[in-house]
């Protein structure tokens, strides 16, 4: 990995987990082991969850933020986060002396990277804090044994992404745009949706970088996310989100993201974005509903705010 921040001892550091969508996903088959073969293009946007490291004699862990009475889980080891934190300690052979804070604000299970995002984040994180360098093909196997999207999110730049999430390829940059986020309400059980999926998938088209948002969204079109017919088979209220996005006069694709629930609308820039959102949001008041852009860049370490630290 690149070379880790070196804070003033005693400095808490911050980064932050976008969300991450899976702008096409093609399943090519189940293996032998019960995992599947995927084919997906990844990218992330300017909004998720935030992680802080504090300074501590031992180990703690804090979940704020609007969504955080969904991940009622203090220390368990059921939470990625802790499991990230654990298991880099013990990769490095030192002791996990960390207070750890989630300040989560994505919805939980819902096919935008959350619980991954947060584990690639925290294993960022406490490198820089640790000060732990190691080689990223070393990282990337840490972030596998937590969760097949771990290794995509902690590039947290747009890849190509193949095998069961171990194969992440860059690409560059996207091209401008903007996408509406929506989430009915509820999250799916990755393995429940898989379980439901009707194979084999056809693998992608070769993919070339787009010019511009229109030629993005075309090349998206002749591709697919082939978890949507068992996504919608759990939950109707998925089919309705996905027919609400492409109703929006400007909306270029409606696809959900991962195995659901939460679906996107891609748009040309941010202003119709950001309209969309608003109507989306007055029409139906109960779904989570944000506009965002695509992000260029990893998200970097920082020394934490005054505010952050309070």
């Amino acid at each position: 990995m690149s070379a880790v921040l070196r804070a003033p001892a005693g400095q808490a550091l911050e980064t932050d987990a976008p969300a991450k969508l899976n702008l096409y996903l093609h399943v090519l088959g189940r293996r032998l082991d019960g995992y599947h073969d995927l084919q997906s293009l990844v990218a992330f946007v300017d909004i998720g969850d935030t992680l802080h490291a504090a300074p501590a004699e031992g180990f703690s862990f804090a979940v704020t933020g609007p969504m955080a009475a969904a991940l009622d889980c203090g220390e368990s080891d059921d939470n990625l986060c802790v499991r990230a934190a654990r298991s880099l300690a013990a990769y490095a052979g030192r002791t996990p002396d960390v207070a750890l804070t989630l300040t989560k604000r994505l919805p939980v299970a819902s096919g935008i990277g959350g619980g991954s995002a947060d584990a690639a984040a925290t294993l960022r994180l406490l490198c820089n804090f640790w000060g732990i360098a190691l080689p990223e093909d070393e990282l990337a196997a840490i972030g596998l044994s937590l969760g097949a999207d771990v290794p995509a999110c902690l590039g947290a730049v747009p890849a190509l992404v193949g095998g069961i999430g171990e194969r992440v390829r860059p690409v560059p940059p996207l091209p401008p745009a903007a996408v509406v986020l929506v989430n009915p309400g509820f999250g799916l059980a990755t393995a429940r949706v898989f379980r439901d999926w009707r194979g084999p998938g056809k693998p992608a088209a070769e993919w070339t970088p787009p010019p511009h948002a229109a030629a993005l969204a075309m090349q998206l079109i002749q591709r697919r996310n082939d978890l949507t017919e068992a996504a919608t088979g759990q939950e109707p209220a998925i089919a309705e989100v996905l027919d609400a996005l492409a109703a929006r006069p400007d909306c270029l694709l409606a696809r959900m993201s991962g195995s659901g629930a939460t679906c996107f609308g891609l748009f040309e820039n941010a202003a119709v974005a950001e309209a969309a959102a608003e109507v989306m949001q007055a029409t139906h008041p109960t779904w989570w509903v944000r506009a965002a852009g695509f992000t260029r860049n990893p998200p970097p370490v920082r020394i934490a705010s005054a505010a952050a630290e309070a």
